[in-house]
């Protein structure tokens, strides 16, 4: 009997206030700055699709996916994972292989919205763009080409997804809400909406610290910059620091403002970033540049144990299945 009476108790427990106030304060109105951003990138392709031309708007995009990519849940599961919009990493080379076959056949429908939805996602997304607009094998295309449709295609598939991630996530908000309620088959109890939210956090932070820092680290004896995410358009250093804002933003809200140390370290963390001149994470060959980028895997494995400690004490918590990992 006693089993029985402490799950009555659990699915019980209200919602805890953090969850509404990530998902007002956080979740929603950056989705829909995502959409509004991805939205002008394919109005921006759709007039001018060359290179330079599409830089700007791709770098506002590329920001606005940054604030979102930790959210891997709901919507953004449902299409397929943060590698739908951002195809990163990629260890076998396949984006600029595919993304030659595709400009060798120079196939018509492969460029259409249809068609282009149906191709390998190692050619969609931010990584594929980046390619066409960065790498000098690919960016010296004419208005009137192939690579330019093919520019196009890409621009267009990102702002559809966008679209969908904004549309669909209120619908998720709900269940979070509503988690634990009668006709609620997605959360079960309040608990697992808290948990839900609180394992993207953390999981959030492991990823600027296992990816975005530790691929381009390497080793000591064979550091590898250009294994830095994004390096071609120097956003290695921009991403990170745009993820940590918004991780910090998120982090606030679940924790309503009880986080103390949590938010100090992330101010530390954001710092110390700060302080760096490493557009691309270049410096990791340089002996002397490399200490300063290697102390980031201190501050963000502190920042990471703290979060998980502070605020997993404070919403009743701990992390659950990392939904960043593509597993």
């Amino acid at each position: 009997m006693r089993p029985l009476l402490a799950a009555l108790a659990l699915l019980a427990t209200p919602l805890h206030a953090g969850v509404p106030e990530a998902i007002k304060g956080h979740i929603l109105p950056r989705h829909a700055i995502f959409a509004e951003a991805a939205a002008a990138l394919d109005t921006a392709a759709q007039a001018d699709c060359t290179a330079e031309a599409l830089k700007p708007t791709y770098n506002a995009a590329f920001d606005a996916w940054i604030g979102v990519q930790h959210l891997a849940l709901g919507p953004l599961h449902e299409i397929g994972g943060p590698i739908a919009l951002q195809f990163w990493p990629d260890t076998k080379g396949f984006t600029a292989r595919q993304l030659g076959m595709l400009l060798k056949a120079e196939a018509p429908e492969a460029v259409t919205p249809e068609g282009f939805a149906q191709q390998s996602v190692a050619v969609q997304g931010f990584m594929a763009l980046e390619r066409m607009l960065y790498d000098e094998t690919f960016s010296g295309y004419a208005a009137d080409s192939y690579a330019c449709a093919l520019t196009r295609a890409i621009a267009n598939d990102i702002a559809t997804k966008a679209a969908t991630l904004s549309a669909d996530w209120p619908g998720t908000a709900q269940s979070l809400r509503t988690a634990g309620e009668p006709g609620n088959a997605t959360y079960l109890a309040p608990a697992e909406a808290t948990q839900a939210l609180f394992t993207a956090l953390i999981t959030g932070i492991e990823y600027n610290d296992d990816a975005r820092l530790a691929r381009p680290l390497g080793s000591f004896e064979r550091p590898r910059p250009t294994l830095a995410e994004a390096w071609r358009s120097g956003r290695s250093q921009r991403n990170l620091a745009l993820s940590l804002a918004a991780l910090e933003e998120f982090a606030a809200l679940l924790a309503d403002g009880e986080a103390s140390e949590t938010q100090k370290l992330f101010k530390d963390t954001e710092a110390w970033l700060a302080g760096l001149d490493e557009p691309a994470f270049a410096g990791v060959a340089e002996p002397t540049t490399r200490m300063g980028i290697e102390s980031l895997t201190s501050y963000l494995d502190l920042l990471k144990e703290t979060a998980a400690a502070e605020i997993g004490a404070h919403l009743n918590v701990g992390q659950g299945f990392n939904a960043l990992d593509g597993d």
